[in-house]
Protein backbone atom coordinates (compact mmCIF):
# COMPACT_ATOMS: atom_id res chain seq x y z
CA UNK A 1 0.00 0.00 0.00
CA UNK A 2 1.31 3.42 -0.92
CA UNK A 3 1.95 5.60 2.12
CA UNK A 4 1.34 9.30 1.57
CA UNK A 5 3.33 11.87 3.54
CA UNK A 6 1.39 14.06 5.98
CA UNK A 7 1.64 17.08 3.66
CA UNK A 8 0.52 15.28 0.49
CA UNK A 9 -3.09 15.45 -0.73
CA UNK A 10 -3.55 12.70 -3.33
CA UNK A 11 -7.33 12.89 -3.67
CA UNK A 12 -8.27 16.57 -3.32
CA UNK A 13 -6.30 18.31 -6.03
CA UNK A 14 -7.63 21.84 -5.49
CA UNK A 15 -6.64 23.95 -2.43
CA UNK A 16 -9.34 24.07 0.25
CA UNK A 17 -10.27 27.57 1.36
CA UNK A 18 -13.54 28.71 2.93
CA UNK A 19 -13.75 32.35 3.99
CA UNK A 20 -17.34 33.65 3.75
CA UNK A 21 -17.89 37.40 3.75
CA UNK A 22 -19.22 37.46 7.31
CA UNK A 23 -15.81 36.32 8.57
CA UNK A 24 -14.17 39.53 7.36
CA UNK A 25 -16.74 41.50 9.34
CA UNK A 26 -16.28 39.20 12.36
CA UNK A 27 -12.50 39.70 12.29
CA UNK A 28 -12.92 43.49 12.33
CA UNK A 29 -15.40 43.20 15.22
CA UNK A 30 -12.97 41.01 17.14
CA UNK A 31 -10.23 43.60 16.72
CA UNK A 32 -12.52 46.27 18.21
CA UNK A 33 -13.87 44.06 20.99
CA UNK A 34 -10.40 43.11 22.17
CA UNK A 35 -10.15 46.63 23.61
CA UNK A 36 -13.01 45.74 25.96
CA UNK A 37 -11.81 42.41 27.31
CA UNK A 38 -9.23 41.34 29.88
CA UNK A 39 -8.41 37.92 28.44
CA UNK A 40 -8.98 35.55 25.51
CA UNK A 41 -10.24 32.00 25.98
CA UNK A 42 -9.17 30.36 22.71
CA UNK A 43 -11.08 27.19 21.85
CA UNK A 44 -9.45 24.57 19.65
CA UNK A 45 -10.55 21.11 18.54
CA UNK A 46 -8.66 18.48 20.56
CA UNK A 47 -8.55 16.24 17.47
CA UNK A 48 -6.64 18.88 15.49
CA UNK A 49 -4.99 21.23 18.02
CA UNK A 50 -2.62 22.76 15.47
CA UNK A 51 -4.92 22.93 12.44
CA UNK A 52 -7.64 24.57 14.56
CA UNK A 53 -5.24 27.31 15.64
CA UNK A 54 -6.26 30.55 13.96
CA UNK A 55 -3.09 32.68 13.65
CA UNK A 56 -5.24 35.82 13.50
CA UNK A 57 -6.38 35.29 17.10
CA UNK A 58 -2.79 35.12 18.33
CA UNK A 59 -1.80 38.17 16.28
CA UNK A 60 -4.78 40.34 17.21
CA UNK A 61 -4.63 39.34 20.87
CA UNK A 62 -0.85 39.29 21.34
CA UNK A 63 -1.06 41.79 24.20
CA UNK A 64 -3.81 39.91 26.02
CA UNK A 65 -3.54 37.01 28.42
CA UNK A 66 -4.72 33.82 26.74
CA UNK A 67 -5.94 30.41 27.87
CA UNK A 68 -6.18 27.60 25.30
CA UNK A 69 -8.91 25.00 25.68
CA UNK A 70 -8.70 21.77 23.71
CA UNK A 71 -12.42 21.09 23.39
CA UNK A 72 -14.15 17.88 22.24
CA UNK A 73 -11.51 15.95 24.15
CA UNK A 74 -13.98 13.07 24.49
CA UNK A 75 -13.58 12.48 20.73
CA UNK A 76 -9.78 12.72 20.74
CA UNK A 77 -7.13 10.09 21.43
CA UNK A 78 -6.33 10.44 25.15
CA UNK A 79 -2.61 9.71 24.76
CA UNK A 80 -2.33 12.19 21.89
CA UNK A 81 -4.12 14.84 23.98
CA UNK A 82 -1.57 14.30 26.75
CA UNK A 83 1.23 14.85 24.24
CA UNK A 84 -0.43 18.04 23.04
CA UNK A 85 -0.90 19.29 26.60
CA UNK A 86 2.78 18.59 27.32
CA UNK A 87 3.76 20.51 24.18
CA UNK A 88 1.66 23.51 25.19
CA UNK A 89 3.10 23.48 28.72
CA UNK A 90 6.64 23.45 27.27
CA UNK A 91 5.63 26.58 25.36
CA UNK A 92 4.55 28.21 28.66
CA UNK A 93 0.92 28.30 27.51
CA UNK A 94 -1.94 27.96 30.01
CA UNK A 95 -4.05 25.14 28.58
CA UNK A 96 -6.77 22.68 29.51
CA UNK A 97 -8.67 19.87 27.81
CA UNK A 98 -12.41 19.37 28.19
CA UNK A 99 -15.68 18.20 26.71
CA UNK A 100 -18.03 21.18 26.87
CA UNK A 101 -21.07 18.95 26.29
CA UNK A 102 -20.50 17.23 29.65
CA UNK A 103 -18.89 18.10 32.96
CA UNK A 104 -15.52 16.61 31.93
CA UNK A 105 -12.86 19.26 32.48
CA UNK A 106 -15.32 22.10 33.07
CA UNK A 107 -14.30 22.60 36.71
CA UNK A 108 -10.73 23.25 35.55
CA UNK A 109 -11.92 25.87 33.06
CA UNK A 110 -14.13 27.59 35.64
CA UNK A 111 -11.25 27.62 38.12
CA UNK A 112 -8.97 29.27 35.56
CA UNK A 113 -11.61 31.88 34.73
CA UNK A 114 -12.26 32.61 38.41
CA UNK A 115 -8.52 33.05 38.90
CA UNK A 116 -8.50 35.70 36.15
CA UNK A 117 -11.45 37.43 37.82
CA UNK A 118 -9.76 37.43 41.23
CA UNK A 119 -6.50 38.80 39.82
CA UNK A 120 -8.35 41.60 38.06
CA UNK A 121 -10.38 42.48 41.14
CA UNK A 122 -7.18 42.66 43.21
CA UNK A 123 -5.55 45.02 40.71
CA UNK A 124 -8.67 47.18 40.55
CA UNK A 125 -8.80 47.53 44.34
CA UNK A 126 -5.12 48.48 44.47
CA UNK A 127 -5.82 51.28 41.97
CA UNK A 128 -8.95 52.44 43.78
CA UNK A 129 -11.21 51.41 40.90
CA UNK A 130 -14.78 50.30 41.48
CA UNK A 131 -14.72 46.63 40.63
CA UNK A 132 -16.36 45.52 37.38
CA UNK A 133 -16.66 41.93 36.11
CA UNK A 134 -13.70 40.42 34.31
CA UNK A 135 -14.47 40.31 30.60
CA UNK A 136 -13.31 37.28 28.65
CA UNK A 137 -13.54 36.80 24.90
CA UNK A 138 -14.33 33.26 23.78
CA UNK A 139 -12.75 32.88 20.34
CA UNK A 140 -11.89 30.17 17.85
CA UNK A 141 -12.57 28.73 14.43
CA UNK A 142 -16.07 27.55 13.40
CA UNK A 143 -17.68 24.53 15.06
CA UNK A 144 -15.20 23.98 17.91
CA UNK A 145 -17.92 24.33 20.54
CA UNK A 146 -17.58 27.93 21.75
CA UNK A 147 -21.30 28.47 22.35
CA UNK A 148 -21.73 25.01 23.87
CA UNK A 149 -18.91 25.80 26.29
CA UNK A 150 -20.53 29.09 27.30
CA UNK A 151 -23.89 27.40 27.86
CA UNK A 152 -22.21 24.74 29.99
CA UNK A 153 -20.50 27.39 32.12
CA UNK A 154 -23.68 29.45 32.38
CA UNK A 155 -25.84 26.45 33.17
CA UNK A 156 -28.44 27.47 30.60
CA UNK A 157 -28.90 28.03 26.87
CA UNK A 158 -27.46 31.53 26.65
CA UNK A 159 -25.71 31.20 23.29
CA UNK A 160 -26.84 29.69 19.98
CA UNK A 161 -25.34 26.30 19.20
CA UNK A 162 -25.25 23.90 16.25
CA UNK A 163 -23.31 21.01 14.77
CA UNK A 164 -22.26 22.91 11.66
CA UNK A 165 -19.96 25.93 11.16
CA UNK A 166 -21.32 29.47 11.14
CA UNK A 167 -24.15 29.24 13.70
CA UNK A 168 -22.94 32.23 15.71
CA UNK A 169 -22.97 35.31 13.47
CA UNK A 170 -22.94 38.19 15.96
CA UNK A 171 -21.27 38.83 19.31
CA UNK A 172 -23.17 37.93 22.47
CA UNK A 173 -22.33 38.97 26.03
CA UNK A 174 -23.17 36.37 28.71
CA UNK A 175 -22.94 37.12 32.42
CA UNK A 176 -21.58 34.45 34.76
CA UNK A 177 -22.48 35.68 38.21
CA UNK A 178 -21.19 39.05 39.43
CA UNK A 179 -17.54 38.56 38.59
CA UNK A 180 -17.40 37.27 34.99
CA UNK A 181 -18.71 38.28 31.58
CA UNK A 182 -18.07 36.13 28.51
CA UNK A 183 -18.16 37.43 24.96
CA UNK A 184 -19.25 34.75 22.48
CA UNK A 185 -17.81 35.53 19.04
CA UNK A 186 -18.41 34.05 15.58
CA UNK A 187 -15.99 31.39 14.43
CA UNK A 188 -13.46 32.76 11.97
CA UNK A 189 -10.88 31.13 9.73
CA UNK A 190 -8.08 32.79 7.83
CA UNK A 191 -8.16 33.54 4.08
CA UNK A 192 -5.64 30.94 2.87
CA UNK A 193 -4.36 27.61 4.22
CA UNK A 194 -0.66 27.38 3.40
CA UNK A 195 -0.62 23.66 4.25
CA UNK A 196 -3.24 21.71 2.23
CA UNK A 197 -3.52 19.13 5.01
CA UNK A 198 -4.81 21.83 7.36
CA UNK A 199 -7.82 22.36 5.12
CA UNK A 200 -8.44 18.62 4.93
CA UNK A 201 -8.35 18.19 8.71
CA UNK A 202 -10.66 21.17 9.19
CA UNK A 203 -13.08 19.72 6.64
CA UNK A 204 -13.00 16.24 8.17
CA UNK A 205 -13.86 17.59 11.62
CA UNK A 206 -16.62 19.87 10.34
CA UNK A 207 -15.10 23.35 10.62
CA UNK A 208 -15.55 24.02 6.90
CA UNK A 209 -18.90 23.89 5.14
CA UNK A 210 -19.59 20.48 3.59
CA UNK A 211 -21.11 22.18 0.56
CA UNK A 212 -17.76 23.29 -0.90
CA UNK A 213 -16.05 19.88 -1.21
CA UNK A 214 -16.69 16.68 -3.20
CA UNK A 215 -17.72 14.33 -0.41
CA UNK A 216 -16.11 11.25 -1.97
CA UNK A 217 -12.74 12.99 -2.36
CA UNK A 218 -12.85 14.20 1.24
CA UNK A 219 -13.76 10.71 2.45
CA UNK A 220 -10.86 9.28 0.42
CA UNK A 221 -8.53 11.65 2.25
CA UNK A 222 -10.06 10.60 5.56
CA UNK A 223 -9.70 6.90 4.83
CA UNK A 224 -6.07 7.43 3.81
CA UNK A 225 -5.42 9.38 7.03
CA UNK A 226 -7.09 6.72 9.18
CA UNK A 227 -5.00 4.03 7.48
CA UNK A 228 -1.85 5.88 8.55
CA UNK A 229 -2.93 6.69 12.08
CA UNK A 230 -5.60 4.21 13.20
CA UNK A 231 -5.71 1.23 10.82
CA UNK A 232 -7.12 -1.10 13.46
CA UNK A 233 -10.05 1.24 14.22
CA UNK A 234 -10.84 1.38 10.50
CA UNK A 235 -10.86 -2.41 10.12
CA UNK A 236 -12.83 -2.95 13.33
CA UNK A 237 -15.57 -0.66 12.02
CA UNK A 238 -15.75 -1.75 8.38
CA UNK A 239 -13.76 -4.96 8.10
CA UNK A 240 -10.82 -5.36 5.73
CA UNK A 241 -11.16 -2.67 3.08
CA UNK A 242 -9.50 -2.47 -0.36
CA UNK A 243 -6.31 -0.42 -0.40
CA UNK A 244 -7.71 2.11 -2.86
CA UNK A 245 -9.90 4.55 -0.87
CA UNK A 246 -12.52 4.84 -3.62
CA UNK A 247 -12.84 1.07 -3.78
CA UNK A 248 -13.06 1.17 0.01
CA UNK A 249 -16.10 3.46 -0.32
CA UNK A 250 -17.72 0.89 -2.57
CA UNK A 251 -17.07 -1.76 0.08
CA UNK A 252 -18.56 0.46 2.80
CA UNK A 253 -21.64 1.09 0.64
CA UNK A 254 -22.16 -2.67 0.22
CA UNK A 255 -21.51 -3.32 3.92
CA UNK A 256 -24.05 -0.69 4.99
CA UNK A 257 -26.48 -1.55 2.16
CA UNK A 258 -26.25 1.97 0.74
CA UNK A 259 -27.49 1.24 -2.76
CA UNK A 260 -28.88 3.19 -5.68
CA UNK A 261 -31.83 2.00 -7.71
CA UNK A 262 -30.78 -1.18 -9.48
CA UNK A 263 -28.51 -2.24 -6.63
CA UNK A 264 -25.44 -0.15 -7.56
CA UNK A 265 -23.33 0.90 -4.54
CA UNK A 266 -23.99 4.53 -3.57
CA UNK A 267 -20.45 5.69 -2.86
CA UNK A 268 -21.57 9.25 -2.19
CA UNK A 269 -23.77 8.09 0.68
CA UNK A 270 -20.99 5.80 1.85
CA UNK A 271 -18.59 8.77 1.90
CA UNK A 272 -21.06 10.85 3.92
CA UNK A 273 -21.52 7.92 6.33
CA UNK A 274 -17.77 7.50 6.81
CA UNK A 275 -17.28 11.23 7.51
CA UNK A 276 -20.20 11.21 9.97
CA UNK A 277 -18.77 8.13 11.70
CA UNK A 278 -15.41 9.89 12.01
CA UNK A 279 -16.91 13.11 13.36
CA UNK A 280 -19.25 11.44 15.85
CA UNK A 281 -16.58 9.17 17.33
CA UNK A 282 -17.98 5.92 15.92
CA UNK A 283 -14.47 5.06 14.72
CA UNK A 284 -13.20 5.51 18.26
CA UNK A 285 -11.25 8.39 19.76
CA UNK A 286 -8.95 9.77 17.10
CA UNK A 287 -6.49 12.63 16.82
CA UNK A 288 -5.58 13.58 13.26
CA UNK A 289 -2.21 15.25 13.89
CA UNK A 290 0.75 15.10 16.25
CA UNK A 291 2.76 17.93 17.81
CA UNK A 292 5.83 18.90 15.84
CA UNK A 293 9.13 18.04 17.51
Amino acid sequence: MKQFPENETPYLSEPINWYPGHMTKARRAMEEDLKLVDMILEIRDARIPESSLNPDIGELGKNKRRIILLNKADLADEEATKRWMDTLSWQNVTAAAADSRSSAGMKTIRRLLDQVSEEKAKKDRARGIVNRPARIMVAGIPNVGKSTLINSLAGKASAKTGDKPGVTRGNQWIRLGKSLELLDTPGILWPKFEDPQVGIRLALTGSISDDILPVEDLAAEGISLMRRRYPQALSEKYGELPEDPYEALTAIALLRKLLKKGGEPDTEKAAARFIDDLRKGRLGRVTLEEPSA
